[in-house]
């Protein structure tokens, strides 16, 4: 493995945000539970994808687990209460949700370093992400019959589409667990390497897509992701694409026309046959 100068972007409680050559790392930083997540963790990570989607200087974000037992084991059940996760106001939550709404309308890739288990609300992470890379130990599964919760949203609807709608109710209904080779075999993981090639793998995957187009990565994920999203990822693709035409000397010339208090000449842009 290669020893890495990552720098820290920002001090969290239950996270470690991190830095290097263009990528992002968010770390869940709870190991005494297997990095399962709290409230407090996902405003740690809301609030990091905030960061990452302003920041220019970031391409990639990688999320991952401290340690090697654990990517993520879902949510905190020493904090489930009574209609979600407890915060520390006695709040209950379910604000991983609006985690996995940040993943999607990322306008950059967002990639699962899976170090170890990826269970129930973990499993729900990694396949939000773009891309999954697992190290060889790594572990896969549902549990959310079993201890009285369910994801009906990207957790399920989204993993059909990964492994078809027969596994997808298997692993929703069993709540059995597979290791990465099986997870890799059935189409929810992208690569699987020995847990101490792990980083290496996924800052190389990392590093290929900043030398790709980052408009042309970006509308591929919008177009990907409007199919399955209904009109929100229509709106987002459409905002893209609005980006995209503000770019062009023809919307300016609209712009210019307002401020000059003159007639915009639309006719001398071309009429591309498409």
């Amino acid at each position: 493995m290669t020893t890495r100068n990552w720098t820290t972007i920002k001090e969290y409680e239950d996270i470690k945000f991190d830095f290097f050559e263009g990528i992002a790392k968010i770390t869940i930083n709870r190991p005494e539970v297997y990095n399962a997540f709290r409230p407090q963790t996902n405003f740690d990570m809301l609030d990091a994808m905030e960061i990452c989607r302003e920041r220019s200087d970031i391409g990639v974000i990688v999320f991952t687990g401290t340690g090697d037992k654990a990517f993520c084991s879902g949510g905190d059940q020493n904090v489930k209460g009574v209609g979600g996760y407890i915060d520390e106001h006695g709040v209950p939550r379910l604000n991983v949700l609006d985690l996995h709404k940040a993943i999607r309308s990322m306008p950059k890739p967002v990639v699962a370093m899976v170090n170890g288990y990826a269970i129930g609300g973990g499993h729900v992470l990694h396949v939000v992400c773009d891309l999954t890379i697992a190290s060889d130990n790594a572990m896969f599964g549902q549990t959310g019959p079993k201890v009285g919760s369910f994801d009906a949203g990207f957790g399920s609807s989204y993993l059909a589409r990964h492994v078809g709608q027969k596994k997808a109710r298997e692993i929703w209904f069993l709540c059995q667990q597979y290791t990465a080779k099986e997870a890799e075999e059935m189409g929810m993981v992208n690569k699987v390497v020995a847990l101490e090639d792990l980083e290496d793998t996924t800052v190389e995957w990392c590093q290929i897509m900043m030398k790709r187009s980052p408009m042309a990565l970006r509308m591929i994920k919008r177009g990907l992701n409007a199919e399955l999203d209904g009109q929100r990822g229509m709106m987002e693709f459409a905002g893209d694409a609005t980006m995209m035409y503000y770019l062009m000397e023809e919307a300016q010339e609209g712009k210019n026309a307002f401020l000059e208090k003159r007639d915009p000449d639309f006719q001398k842009f071309p009429k591309f046959p498409g």
